[in-house]
């Protein structure tokens, strides 16, 4: 295959990795995703490609649907909440930029159909809901395109989109707390964590605030989300006190967002992120110790820096 080829791939490969990583919710089955695409483009007739950027859109898309619907069987199984694999980066400014490097986690926009209140929103969605939504919603191609992607008429991928547009919707994932807020909530939290404050933490959480706990059956985690913000603040406490003795914490950015990361000889790494609502309380706790998600998510890099 001419070099050019590959090199005209290589231009066109965050946009794909940020399709596969927004209907998969993994870096690494993303990065699969994007591979796979690649060798069906060596394979492929491509005298029939006119339009690459949109070809290679539908076919990313295509193995994404695939997978999809096979990673709906395998979750039935999972042990405990499933929550996307964080895209982990040096803690962000007070702007949301491209974050660059050889990983391709790494090479993605961070914006805001990256942020992990969405993507957990997006698990609810039928595969080809989510497909028909972060095509259209997302990166806006055209209906024409995501029928011929799904293998449906354009009537059924409007309702398949609009369906998902209203499912998310009604889940009112909040939209990103610019950054100064989300420091000075994590500071308070963290503060309040470490000297057992029930008072200060229970005022910072939305009364409804939900707390999503991922180890996969391979670090402790909660077998259900834990709901309330009495009961959220009592979890907390008893976790710090048990689990962050000796430990390291460290301001990180996870998909743009500021997180926590927790590491020590003693504990289980952990990388934490919150959502807050529109008055910059915390709704949503996102707390990923899956060692395997956490494998590939740009954790080792900030081990090491």
């Amino acid at each position: 295959m001419p070099v050019i080829a590959a090199t005209e791939f290589e231009s066109h490969r965050r946009h794909l990795f940020g399709v596969a990583y927004r209907m998969l919710g993994s870096a690494a089955d993303a990065e699969d995703a994007v591979q796979e695409t690649w060798l069906r483009l060596r394979r492929g007739d491509q005298a029939e490609i006119l339009d690459l950027r949109a070809w290679l859109t539908t076919v990313v898309s295509r193995i994404c649907l695939d997978q999809l619907r096979s990673a709906r069987v395998r979750r039935e199984a999972y042990v405990g909440p499933w929550l996307p694999e964080p895209i982990v980066t040096a803690a962000p400014d007070d702007g949301l930029h491209p974050v660059g490097g050889p990983d391709p986690a790494s090479a993605i926009e961070l914006t805001e159909s990256v942020r992990m209140a969405l993507l957990v929103v997006l698990e609810e969605l039928s595969p080809e809901q989510r497909v028909a939504f972060v095509l259209h919603d997302i990166f806006t191609v055209p209906y024409d395109n995501v029928a011929e992607t799904l293998g449906c008429s354009v009537p059924a991928a409007r309702q398949l989109a609009s369906r998902a547009r209203r499912i998310v919707a009604d889940a009112k994932p909040p939209e990103r707390a610019p950054q100064h807020q989300q420091r000075r909530v994590a500071e308070e939290f963290l503060r309040a964590c470490a000297t057992g404050d029930l008072r200060t933490l229970t005022e910072l959480l939305h009364p409804d605030v939900i707390a999503h706990g991922d180890g996969g059956g391979l670090a402790p985690a909660g077998r259900r989300p834990v709901v309330g913000a009495e009961k959220v603040a009592r979890l907390l406490v008893g976790l710090f006190k048990k689990y962050t003795e000796g430990a390291t914490i460290k301001p990180i950015g996870v998909n743009g967002d500021l997180g926590m990361l927790v590491f020590g000889p003693s504990v289980p790494t952990d990388v934490t992120t919150f959502a807050l609502d529109e008055s910059g309380r915390i709704i949503g706790i996102f707390n990923q110790v899956n060692p395997n998600k956490l494998r590939g998510a740009g954790v080792v890099e900030q081990l090491r820096g």
